[in-house]
């Protein structure tokens, strides 16, 4: 008996500061997606927007060439739930394509943030990953701050502002910083951008307000966090309902801290599974990703990133709802110390996109 397979659409690249890092992650991905099971159909956004079709090589993903590609076809996903596909733009018109799953494969702004969650919720078509709303507020860093402090999880002191009022009147919210975090150095992050990117550590004055402007460029709200001694952790967390936390990792990154270099770049950072941390202080991490998993409205997949202090404080960091699946990243890597890897990862992802997409009927 011949098994129908079913057509999953990989969508990558995306207008983000991380569309370079979705493509090595998508080409993981599709690496692990079972062909007797499913069709692979992959969908590139260029960093200025452009939805096309793409047929060749999983290298050219990964280097980019993919956009030379003369076979390129405009297509994008149609927001009509009756239609329930890919509409691609032939010679002769339209052409639809059913979808029956989508696994966008997209880091940071336009891909993880809720906005294309948005239309994959109007399409009606099952998707990897978080929904809109949780979506939203993890990658908005003072939300997901908000949110986590009113739970009553620990995390760094922080203070916040709008980019367009530090403009206005800088000195105000310089005095403000200081008051609030006391003393240098602190880090400061645009609110909604990823990888790092944007993030600096200032210990001064003077530091500070170019970290500011160089904040400035990526998001127009910004965040200022004490700065936090202590080990770098990480815990995977995957499902819906009933998620599981991984084993804990730890890294010891390559910089002074671990910045889109170290995380991407740099084979120096070391990666330590399990954590260099007490029993008693991974069962606490584990439950407080959890928690915090839960209370964000997280679905399918996440990444919680934690510090570990010496005196035995756990401090949530920030949640990625769509983690990096490079070779270095530490999603897989802590999937795969629960006896979760590559092809039978990806399935349960696909499983629970299935499930979500059912009790939201």
């Amino acid at each position: 008996m011949i098994v129908q397979k079913k057509r999953i659409a990989v969508i990558f690249g995306g207008k983000s500061s991380e569309h370079e890092i979705s493509r090595i992650s998508a080409s993981y991905v599709i690496s692990k997606i079972p062909t007797d099971k499913y069709e692979v159909l992959t969908i590139g956004i260029t960093k200025k927007g452009k939805w096309m079709l793409y047929t060749g090589s999983t290298q050219a993903i990964s280097d980019g060439s993919w956009e030379d590609d003369k076979n390129n076809k405009t297509a994008f996903i149609t927001p009509d739930a009756s239609v329930a596909g890919l509409a691609v733009i032939t010679e002769g018109g339209c052409k639809i394509i059913k979808l029956d799953v989508i696994f966008p494969v997209l880091h940071g702004k336009n891909g993880e943030d809720g906005t294309i969650q948005g239309l994959f919720e109007l399409s009606g078509i099952p998707y990897v990953g978080c929904g809109v709303l949780a979506s939203a507020d993890c990658m908005d860093k003072v939300v997901a701050n908000i949110m986590l402090e009113q739970c009553g999880i620990d995390q760094a002191k922080f203070t916040w502002f709008y980019s367009s009022d530090y403009q206005k009147s800088p000195d105000k919210y310089i005095e403000q910083t200081e008051q609030a975090l006391l003393k240098y150095p602190v880090f400061v992050k645009p609110a909604n951008a990823g990888s790092s990117v944007g993030i600096s550590k200032a210990s001064n004055r003077e530091e500070l307000q170019k970290a500011i402007e160089t904040a400035m460029k990526e998001d127009s709200k910004i965040l200022i966090e004490e700065n936090i001694v202590g080990k770098e952790v990480e815990c995977a967390v995957l499902g819906n309902d009933d998620p599981m936390a991984s084993i804990p990792g730890e890294i010891a990154p390559a910089s002074e801290f671990y910045d889109y270099d170290a995380k991407y770049n740099n084979a120096a950072s070391e990666l330590f599974i399990p954590a260099r941390i007490s029993d008693e202080l991974i069962y606490k991490l584990r439950v407080t990703a959890l928690k915090a998993y839960r209370a964000l409205g997280c679905t399918g997949l996440s990444r919680v990133d934690f510090f570990v202090t010496d005196e035995g404080r756990v401090l949530l960091n920030e949640i990625n709802t769509l983690p990096g699946f490079t070779s270095i990243s530490m999603y897989p890597k802590l999937m795969a110390a629960c006896d979760i890897e590559g092809t039978d990862l990806i399935e349960r992802l696909i499983e629970f996109a299935y499930e979500r997409s059912e009790k939201n009927v």
